[in-house]
């Protein structure tokens, strides 16, 4: 059994198979960080969000700086409903990576789900400082006000955005039925579209509509590969 092994079974959806091959090479790599973060998806898909906690935990512990690994953990504590310590985490990742606007729209969505309004308005607008031609962070904040009630203020963050999009966005609530288990760069994310009321809290439109928020490939290689084969399923 070897890395590429497992890779390969955990993109066909074999998981059981593929929790199998990592748990034996970690037996031998207890070190290595990859190894861990692939267990940890596999139990993710699997159902087993404690077990797969553990493994996040075991990366932030030997990457304690690692933002994508930090993340990744706050993903997973959302997931098992553990929203405070999923926030804290997505904190930290900001303040260790304050440069880097992926970082406040993904804290933004997850303030946007606790019911944070005002916050995740203050770090959408903190994205957009930092990138000011991402058009899914302005289109995101426009549902946000819209929520608010602040119906100029939304059309005009959605006009800013059908500006800078290329293309007209697709709904929120669609998700190919292709697994990306690879580690390689996605096509860019379509801005989610606008909606008067949001939908019903689900995996699916957790995933697509975060998904949507991975514009820069340098950051969606690593997260958005997770977060679509954990989303797929149902919430663990």
């Amino acid at each position: 059994m070897n890395f590429e092994q497992g890779v390969l079974k955990y993109k066909e959806g074999d998981f059981e198979a593929a929790l199998v091959i990592f748990t034996a090479l970690i037996q031998h790599e207890t070190e290595n960080p990859t190894l861990y973060l692939y267990r940890g998806r596999v139990l993710t898909r699997l159902g087993k969000g404690m077990e797969a906690l553990a493994d996040f935990d075991r990366l932030v512990e030997l990457e304690p700086y690692n933002t994508d690994y930090i993340s990744d953990r706050g993903v997973v504590l959302h997931l098992l409903g553990r929203n405070d310590a999923a926030l804290d985490e997505l904190d930290r990742a900001a303040n260790l990576d304050p440069k880097n606007p992926y970082r406040y729209s993904s804290r933004a969505y997850l303030k946007d789900r606790m019911g944070d309004l005002l916050g995740a308005i203050a770090d959408y607008e903190k994205a957009i400082e930092l990138d000011p031609e991402d058009a899914v962070a302005y289109n995101n904040l426009g549902l946000v006000e819209e929520k608010l009630g602040r119906k100029e203020k939304a059309n005009a963050y959605f006009t800013k955005a059908d500006e800078l999009s290329a293309y007209p966005p697709k709904k929120e609530t669609t998700l190919p039925a292709s697994q990306t288990a690879s580690i390689q760069p996605l096509a860019s994310a379509n801005p989610v579209k606008k909606v008067s009321k949001p939908p019903k809290m689900t995996v699916t439109y957790f995933f697509s509509t975060l998904k949507a928020l991975v514009t820069k490939p340098e950051i969606r290689m690593e997260f958005s590969s997770f977060l679509k084969a954990v989303f797929t399923k149902k919430r663990v």
